[in-house]
């Protein structure tokens, strides 16, 4: 077990005022300087922080302060507030949807504020000054650090890549990113959430992420790109940052175990050794939390349902920090419902895990844990209504295949005995992604299996999370979401093991100081060499992905062998050695993923059109074209386009249905855009649209437009605008534009050259 050392007490002497909030000042001034430096307009940063503070914190933390009985610090009551907020804002989101007074939607934070002026017992919460400890300054610098830290890899790798409005024909830009905020656009104005590509399409996703921009648009009175593109990620991360540094030192009692889960979370990447970084077995952190905006903000209400589910599972009268209080019930029932649409991989994972810590409780205390069980049946309930309402029992292609992402590596073995390949890429998989959770062995080892309730309960989480991937297949590597979400367990618990074999060998303060810098200089030493030699990646066959993986990861295991080996000779001349080399051992198997992120920066760096990730065409004339649209229609109005296809790939020249930008920037649905991502297409690849008659009904306005076609259009599917591009995707010669077939039915009402808009006529 592990003592409460941990914070300066109250009724302590402290750091003063400004040194408490001066790290607090410069974590926010980071996420600033990023976003000036991307270009984001100064007004709307300022909004988005009024925004954020009146219609998230505000609410969201007097709510958890009448919820919660014992508060911690005042640090805890803020972040934990703000995952309140969030969900509080996502039903009034609902009720303002359903009920059709989104524009009204501004107001509901009044819901909150008014009852809590107005009536004297929750006036309150507005200042409590009953806090249990004060944060200490190392935590804060350290959180701060981290926050610093990840506002520059967002820079390099996504803000300033991806042009705010795109107005060069040259522009590029990562292939999700325009239908993530055609997603955000049709939870701005669409009831109930269809498909922005395909309008008649209900959408069957986990969508909560773009509800919670919506809003942000709809509430701060913002452009919704700039939201989408800048705003919303950089606050969501620093977010999960503080997160996962409060959850830390709750569930420990120790602040610095706290603010190290936070350094592993957002500082120590994935072990690869090529430039450009690739990541062939798939990535914890790097790239997911930017290129799809739900992984960030369902991995923030993760965090806080983690905060709250330890609290109820743990009730231990010498428990490190008091307990929320009953409270904390409620908060377990509002996390596990949001999350489950927040982001899909979390609540299996969640489960899985209460699963095996029930098991685990049941066995060590020999009594049922009723509360994991209870807990265990809201995320069985949680999952079930999500199922059944936001998925519609689809299931995105899932299968049952154990290690599917990793046996495609062993399916070609060239000169290498089948088994031999096997043993080396199940390797290059736990030093590609795993040394991160080494402390979790350490923690198992110090304590010889005799786990607290708090770390079964994160234990039962990162095992599940690895063992859903490595059960589950899903195309497109999806099961790797699952992974990512054990993820936020395995960092917490990784750095308390850590923290116990620290203990176990008594350092000296001395000593520690010595082994945080010499922890530092390796991190960086790594780092430089990764610049400088890491080697090109390669492609196919896929065995020779992983390569740079091995045999980087053998160079660095025999290091770690001689390392060792010295150590224990010279542990028997140098007393003070003994016993203290498995913690260097650990910290150096902790750090070797740190080149990770500031390679993916480098990737960035390198390709600054659009980043370094799979790419596609974003010309501004398409732009353009789209925003006129958007600023001269109705919000139901719905567009019909003759552009469907990024591109025409393969030798049969298909047709690649990932075509998005009009519905992103026209934030309008179209009858039929680009269908690849639509759930019931998703899974199958490259496929042809399944109704067939309604595309080519769509397709003959532009080609050989009727009256019947285009009535059939306006009166039977809502068509108002057509949308001619004259450049279509896997096309080398212009489209001529029907004007004059059109002429008795439809208005010529813009044209920039390239692209199009007619407006259909009435009868």
């Amino acid at each position: 077990m592990t003592s409460p050392t941990t914070a300066t007490p109250r009724s302590e002497p402290g750091p003063s005022r400004w040194q408490r909030w001066l790290p607090l000042v410069a974590g926010v001034a980071a996420v600033v300087i990023a976003l000036l430096a991307s270009q984001t307009p100064v007004l709307d940063i300022v909004k988005y922080a009024v925004y954020a503070f009146v219609a998230v914190l505000v609410p969201g933390t007097l709510v958890y302060r009448s919820v919660r009985r014992n508060p911690h610090t005042l640090l805890e009551d803020l972040a934990m507030g703000a995952a309140v907020g969030i969900c509080l804002e996502l039903a009034a989101w609902a009720v303002a949807a359903a009920t059709g007074v989104r524009p009204w939607l501004w107001l509901w934070p009044l819901l909150v504020i008014v009852p809590f002026l107005a009536v004297p017992a929750l006036r309150r919460h507005w200042l409590p000054r009953d806090y249990a400890a004060r944060v200490p300054l190392g935590f804060s610098w350290t959180v701060t650090g981290v926050v610093v830290f990840f506002m520059a890899y967002l820079s390099e790798t996504f803000l300033r890549r991806n042009v705010l409005i795109p107005t060069s024909d040259s522009n590029m830009q990562y292939l999700d990113l325009a239908y993530q905020l055609s997603l955000a656009g049709e939870a701005k104005y669409g009831w109930p959430i269809h498909v922005p590509q395909v309008a008649e399409e209900p959408l069957y996703y986990h969508w909560f992420a773009y509800a919670h921009m919506a809003s942000t648009s709809l509430i701060g009175q913002i452009d919704l790109n700039t939201v989408a593109y800048r705003l919303t990620i950089p606050a969501l991360c620093a977010l999960a940052m503080v997160l996962i540094a409060v959850a830390g030192w709750r569930f420990s009692g120790r602040a610095w175990i706290g603010a190290g889960a936070a350094v592993l979370f957002g500082v120590i990447g994935e072990v690869n050794f090529t430039d450009p970084v690739s990541m062939p077995l798939g990535t914890q952190m790097g790239f997911v939390v930017w290129h799809g905006m739900s992984m960030i903000h369902g991995w923030a209400l993760l965090i806080a349902m983690m905060i709250v589910l330890a609290d109820v599972i743990d009730r231990r009268p010498d428990r490190p920090i008091r307990s929320l209080g009953p409270g904390a019930w409620v908060l377990v029932v509002v996390f596990m419902l949001v999350s489950s649409g927040a982001k899909a991989s979390t609540i299996p994972v969640v489960a899985v895990g209460l699963l095996i810590t029930a098991a685990g409780l049941l066995i060590a205390e020999r009594r049922i844990p009723w509360a994991v069980i209870w807990c265990g049946l809201i995320a069985g309930g949680a999952q079930l209504l999500a199922t059944a309402v936001l998925f519609h029992f689809q299931a995105y292609g899932v299968t049952v295949k154990f290690a599917a992402t990793l046996t495609r590596y062993t399916g070609e073995y060239g000169p290498y005995p089948a088994a031999l390949m096997m043993v080396l890429v199940w390797f290059a998989w736990i030093m590609n992604l795993h040394l991160r959770q080494g402390g979790i062995v350490a923690l198992l080892w110090v304590q010889r299996g005799r786990l607290d309730p708090t770390q079964w309960f994160l234990f039962g989480g990162a095992l599940a999370g690895i063992l859903t991937f490595l059960i589950i297949d899903q195309p497109s590597d999806g099961n790797q979401y699952f992974a990512r979400t054990g993820y936020t367990y395995s960092v917490i618990l990784s750095v308390w093991g850590f923290a116990l074999l620290l203990d176990r060998a008594q350092y000296s303060r001395r000593a520690k100081i010595m082994l945080a810098i010499a922890t530092g200089v390796f991190a960086v030493l790594l780092t430089v060499i990764n610049w400088v030699f890491a080697v090109a990646p390669a492609q196919f066959p896929w065995v020779v992905r992983v390569r740079p993986i091995i045999g980087y990861g053998l160079v660095l295991a025999a290091i770690a062998v001689v390392g060792a080996a010295l150590w224990w000779l010279l542990a028997r001349r140098f007393t003070a050695m003994r016993g203290k080399g498995s913690v260097v051992l650990l910290a150096a198997a902790l750090t070797v993923g740190a080149p990770g992120l500031v390679m993916d920066m480098k990737k960035g760096m390198d390709r600054p059109n659009g980043g370094g990730y799979f790419l596609t065409a974003m010309p501004g004339y398409r732009i353009d074209v789209a925003r006129w649209v958007r600023e001269h229609s109705d919000p139901e109005d719905v567009l019909a386009t003759n552009n469907h296809c990024r591109a025409l790939v393969f030798e049969e020249k298909r047709c690649d249905p990932r075509s998005f930008w009009l519905s992103a920037y026209s934030e309008r649905p179209v009858l039929v855009e680009g269908w690849g991502f639509a759930p019931r297409a998703a899974p199958l690849g490259f496929v042809d649209f399944w109704d067939q008659d309604l595309l080519a009904l769509n397709d003959q306005a532009f080609v050989a437009p009727t009256e019947a076609t285009l009535h059939a259009l306006r009166d039977d599917h809502g068509v108002r605008w057509l949308v001619l591009d004259r450049l279509p995707n896997g096309t080398d010669t212009p489209v001529t534009a029907p004007s004059e077939a059109l002429a008795p039915w439809a208005t010529l009402r813009y044209d920039n050259g390239k692209a199009v808009v007619y407006e259909l006529l009435p009868r």
